[in-house]
């Protein structure tokens, strides 16, 4: 099926604007728009069969970009959305921490079918995004593919190749359809793409320096993905600078969500191996060709630019709070039942470190995340914390993690939980910080 193209007019960018009255500052003073992006959820295929007919599928497909969205570290943004599938729906952002006009469960009602509407989106951070539907799941009849948003940084670092590696994960039913999350996958087969492709190839020159961003796209599965012979060097997670360390083993552990910025150095051809808990699968390679010749050798790789988050975090004087997540007992919903009306989780002044012990009561490993803040992972003694942020955390049965953050945005903000079971429900709660 070809994809219906959305090219939104001078009109329709008009009537959307109307009901973005929420980008207007106070006072009536509007910074300027310094980016247009044009998004449309639409019907398509993939081809995840060789030899057989592509597979319906649903997307997020950003139609004003020909290739990977490039945005930049304090874009305000314009970004105008057409639903064109029988659902109601909305992007919802992961990564875009600060004030966000256009969460869908704290007050914006998603697009109706066949529905254009126009909102501002802020780029605060610079880092990797990931935007998609999945708080939409119990209305999809089909998977629905995310999309990457990349964030540039002011002074970006300097590499031959800025490379988007978007991993998912299907099910495919023996008559090659796809099971949406969230549903029973019986007699469903799993399959891995990177960026659509079953078979990914990812061509270059020995002695260049690439910028693989990493993005575990999958809806359930806590995935390893690595890079045969190569010292995999990462420099970001989930959109955040992180003290650069080296991958064990050249592997990268993912959450569903989570995103990795890791350099390379490539060297020889190699395999991109996944692994999903049960076995290893190749899921594509990276040929290299012929030799870039370099005059000087690479001097290891700088950490990337601080996106203004706190050096340190006051965990003397931290509000704490105990989360379980998906306790049926504990406040947590589908988003189709979704309530800001429902009581918080927790409540945070602006301005303070919020320490939370997250538990797992599950049998199985859950995910959380959170929206809205970067958060620490706090030593097992709860004296300091690991140098990286995260936004996406995975925990095993019984597991308690503690974590911090400092409250700087003020609003309402949501939690998710969903246990790694393909037939799980995706649950939500919500947080405020007054």
């Amino acid at each position: 099926m070809k994809p219906r193209i959305f090219d939104p007019n001078r009109r329709e960018v008009l009537a959307g604007l109307g009901a973005s009255a929420a980008g207007v500052l106070a006072g009536g003073a509007t910074p300027p728009v310094t980016a247009q992006l044009a998004l449309q959820a639409r019907a398509s295929t993939l081809a995840l069969r060789p030899g057989q007919p592509a597979t319906p599928i649903w997307e997020l497909a950003a139609v004003s970009h020909l290739q990977d969205v490039r945005l930049k570290r304090g874009d305000r943004c314009e970004v105008v959305f057409r639903n064109d599938l029988p659902v109601p729906l909305a992007p919802v952002w992961y990564g875009l921490n600060g004030p966000a006009t256009a969460d869908p469960l704290r007050g914006r009602a998603p697009a109706p079918s066949n529905a254009v509407e126009t909102s501002i989106v802020s780029i605060p951070h610079a880092g990797t995004l990931l935007v998609d539907f999945r708080l939409f799941e119990d209305s999809l009849k089909q998977p629905a593919r995310p999309l990457p948003i990349l964030a540039a940084e002011t002074s970006p670092p300097v590499v031959d190749r800025d490379q988007v590696l978007l991993i998912e994960e299907w099910r495919l039913r023996p008559d090659g359809t796809a099971v949406p999350p969230g549903q029973d996958p019986k007699d469903a087969t799993a399959l891995y793409t990177i960026n659509g492709q079953t078979s990914f190839e990812l061509s270059g020159l020995g002695h260049q320096r690439l910028r693989l961003r990493f993005i575990n796209g999958s809806q359930r599965t806590v995935l390893a993905v690595k890079l045969e012979s190569h010292d995999v060097r990462v420099l970001a997670l989930d959109g955040q600078p992180a003290e650069p360390f080296s991958a064990r083993n050249g592997a990268l552990v993912l959450a569903p969500g989570a995103r990795a910025d890791a350099f390379v150095d490539a060297a020889v051809s190699a395999r991109f191996l996944l692994h999903d808990g049960t076995a290893a699968h190749q899921v594509g390679s990276l040929k290299i060709s012929d030799q870039l010749a370099r005059r000087v050798a690479l001097a290891p790789p700088q950490p990337l630019a601080p996106n203004d988050l706190p050096e340190k975090l006051d965990l003397r004087g931290a509000l704490r709070f105990d989360v379980a997540l998906g306790a049926p007992d504990a406040g947590w919903a589908r988003p189709v039942n979704f309530s800001t009306a429902s009581a918080p989780a927790f409540r945070a002044k602006t301005g303070r470190t919020v320490v939370l012990a997250l538990k797992n009561p599950g049998s199985v490993t859950t995910v959380l995340h959170l929206h809205g803040h970067p958060f620490r992972l706090l030593d097992k003694l709860d004296d300091g914390w690991k140098p990286y942020w995260l936004d996406t955390l995975a925990m095993e049965p019984g597991q308690t993690q503690r974590v911090a953050f400092a409250a700087t945005a003020p609003g309402r903000w949501l939690l998710e939980s969903v246990a790694t079971d393909w037939a799980a429900p995706r649950l939500v709660r919500w947080y405020a910080v007054e």
